[in-house]
């Protein structure tokens, strides 16, 4: 399992982003982290995967582990050979490489053999990418190049694989593309740790769900629960019926109830 105990993150000795944030993912589990912009999910997946130094961030209090064991989570590279790998948001493709130069990059600790039995493994997963491995990442749609970001973070054969955004600026199709990608990668054996935007996307695949807001967690629930709750299904799910917007004074009555 991986896990964040009680994570407190400042940025710069001043701004405090965690305020204490704990979740946990089983091998075996999608789970799905909500929130609004601003709340805290990225930077908990930066302080789980080593990623604060390069954002003048730190931990301040508490600490990720995986299958029970302390994270070095100051050092990204201990973070990935402990199993762990992220996806960020925005893809982060290197434009100017090959689809397989990017894909070796993802793989870059391993030796030429294991590399290639990997790389043909990633080109299974996904033929579009096998069929355009020779192609500049810069020119693949915004879906291949997602599909390039996932298959780089698979090329380190993650126990565990966080996703930020994966959904982002895509069109429909290619969401459920993204989405059903993600449940076959579960199913696979690596469990997943789901930030996104598209929650109604995320609760149809989750098994278990976070909220979080102003850096702590204030709801954490099976996902069918998740979907059931009428702040859910107002604020994330677009499916309130008093027409009211994520701006109004209601919202912030319940996230102050959320927070109390």
């Amino acid at each position: 399992m991986l896990a964040a105990h009680g994570l407190e993150v400042v940025y710069e000795d001043v701004m405090l982003a965690l305020r204490g944030a704990s979740i946990s993912v089983g091998r075996d589990q999608i789970v799905a982290l909500l929130g609004a912009n601003g709340a805290g999910k990225t930077t908990l997946l930066r302080a789980m995967t080593g990623l604060l130094d390069v954002h003048r961030a730190k931990i301040t209090r508490g600490h990720a582990t995986i299958d029970g064991v302390r994270l070095n989570t100051g050092s990204p590279a201990a973070v990935v050979r402990a199993g762990v790998a992220q996806v960020m948001e925005g893809r982060r493709t290197f434009v100017e490489l090959t689809v397989e130069e990017n894909l070796r990059v993802g793989g870059h600790t391993t030796s030429s053999r294991g590399l290639q039995e990997k790389l043909d493994r990633i080109y299974g997963m996904f033929p579009v990418l096998a069929d355009r491995r020779q192609s500049l990442a810069g020119y693949l749609s915004g879906g291949e190049q997602q599909m390039l970001a996932i298959g780089r973070g698979m090329m380190a054969e993650p126990s565990y694989l966080l996703l930020d955004e994966p959904s982002l600026g895509l069109a429909p199709r290619m969401v459920e593309q993204i989405r059903d990608l993600i449940v076959d990668i579960n199913k696979g054996g690596t469990g997943i740790l789901l930030i996104e935007q598209n929650a109604a996307m995320a609760l149809s695949i989750a098994h278990h769900g976070y909220v979080i807001e102003n850096g702590i967690t204030v709801m954490d629930a099976p996902a069918e629960r998740l979907r059931q709750d009428a702040d859910i299904q107002e604020f994330y799910l677009g499916v309130g019926t008093d027409g009211s917007s994520l701006r109004d004074v209601k919202h912030y009555k319940r996230r102050k109830r959320w927070l109390s």
